[in-house]
């Protein structure tokens, strides 16, 4: 299974993707609502060591303003929908700081890498390409919005346990 740090969002932000996630369910596409909090992953490895909690505290973390952005699909069989989050300076220091704890970890996803990364939020997961039309016209005309990272919390998906940490 996977390991991850993932940053989580403000009470608003939140309430709009899990908005999206609804409407997305209703049109019949597999949302992670059921089983998920809206986040932004920073780091995915098949093992992060439990010392590695202790240290990602101490990273320095004041909430961080972003802006989440247009839909954007990855992969092309099975391919997932997502909501792009504008890239910052802060941001991707924030990534960069918090993948550098982690990064000796063993089974390091490469696209967590700082220069391989690319922030979203995930929307829909095992979108089939016909239904690639349905899930854009769900959710294609929301617009940007603003969010808040009010934290960082960690995944372990072999438990499908989160926590915070800092």
């Amino acid at each position: 299974m996977v390991q991850s740090v993932e940053l989580v969002l403000d009470d608003a932000a939140e309430a709009a993707v899990r908005r999206q996630w609804r409407v997305l369910a209703e049109a019949g596409l597999h949302s992670p609502a059921q089983n998920h909090r809206p986040h932004i992953t920073v780091a995915v490895a098949r093992e992060i060591w439990p010392r590695m909690d202790k240290a990602l505290g101490h990273e320095d973390f004041q909430p961080l303003p972003v802006r989440l952005g247009g839909l954007l699909v990855f992969g092309a069989r099975r391919p997932v929908l997502v909501r792009a989050v504008v890239p910052t300076a802060a941001l991707l220091d924030l990534q960069r700081r918090l993948f550098g704890v982690v990064s000796d970890c063993p089974g390091i996803a490469a696209n967590t890498h700082p220069d391989a990364w690319t922030p979203h939020v995930t929307l829909a997961r095992r979108v089939s390409p016909p239904q690639l039309a349905a899930a854009l016209e769900a959710v294609g005309y929301d617009g940007d919005f603003p969010a808040t990272v009010v934290g960082i919390r960690r995944w372990d998906g072999d438990r499908r346990l989160e926590w915070p940490v800092g």
